[in-house]
């Protein structure tokens, strides 16, 4: 009869640490479940961090201003003087200079090309239109270039970032043959990465620096050349009192012909009162 017993409290007993260790094993089961959503949350934001905000890859618009302007001035040097003196003060300078008069220098004229920074440009082209007594025509355009600075950018970052590329593999290769072929693709990019550089800068000094063509002028009073209705009477008048002198004083410088021509008038003359001519007496 005990031994009935003891061998009822080993099942019992065995049978406990079986279900012990089942809960045991439900209990790592349901912890491994909750903690598995956390770690796989932490390498998200550890490898993959989240893309910048729009705002954080913002660029300035970029701008190029550019135009002309003509107008007529009362003084031209001083004119010019004036234009060259807002330029240093704004910080822009004459590209271009060109001074020209017309065939019947009536109108003498100025063009200058000139460089003026943005900010500044606005502030520029009114000093220069204070010194027109007229203005012919000014036309000032704005072209917007953000677009086309943000693609040859991007252009470029992509390029050097393929030369970093090749010079990485370039350490890495040992055979001569590959080696000179990664040499002549960075030579290749190389040249690329110049020409697109060189771009970039024109587009930026276009931006920074606005150009301006300006063309100015005065008329001055025609000079006679000798064609118009009152200086050919005028010569004519002058050329006829002159022919007139020298006739004059011709005549003066061979006085003795003259008194001979006198004498022999009064010769002749005595003597045909004396001798009168007989008058022919008409047959009827």
């Amino acid at each position: 009869m005990k031994k009935l017993i003891y061998v009822a409290a080993l099942m019992i007993a065995v049978t406990g640490c079986n279900n012990a260790n089942e809960g045991k094993e439900k209990v790592k089961v349901m912890n491994l479940a909750l903690r598995a959503p956390a770690e796989k949350e932490y390498k998200v934001d550890v490898d993959k961090p989240a893309p910048p905000k729009a705002d954080q890859q913002d660029i300035s618009r970029k701008i190029i201003k550019e135009g002309e302007i003509s107008f007529e001035a009362k003084n031209i040097a001083g004119t010019r003087n004036a234009i060259y003196n807002s330029l240093q003060k704004l910080g822009g300078y004459i590209a271009e200079e060109t001074e020209s008069n017309d065939s019947a220098n009536t109108r003498n004229e100025y063009v200058l090309k000139v460089r003026i920074p943005e900010k500044n440009f606005d502030l520029f082209l009114n000093d220069v239109s204070s010194n027109a007594t007229k203005i012919d025509s000014k036309n000032i355009r704005a072209r917007d270039v953000t677009s086309e600075y943000i693609d040859i950018t991007t252009h470029l970052a992509n390029k050097k970032k393929l030369e970093d590329r090749y010079v990485d593999l370039l350490k890495k290769g040992n055979k001569m043959a590959d080696l000179l072929e990664i040499e002549n693709k960075i030579s290749e990019i190389e040249t690329s990465i110049d020409s697109t550089q060189a771009q970039l800068n024109y587009l930026t000094k276009q931006v920074e620096y606005s150009s301006l063509d300006i063309t100015f002028y005065t008329r001055q009073i025609a000079k006679d050349n000798g064609q118009t209705f009152g200086s050919k009477f005028i010569t004519a008048v002058s050329s006829g009192w002159a022919d007139l002198g020298v006739f004059f004083f011709g005549c003066l410088a061979v006085w003795p012909l003259w008194i001979i021509a006198v004498i022999f008038y009064f010769i002749v003359k005595a003597w045909l009162k004396k001798h009168p001519l007989k008058k022919e007496v008409k047959s009827a």
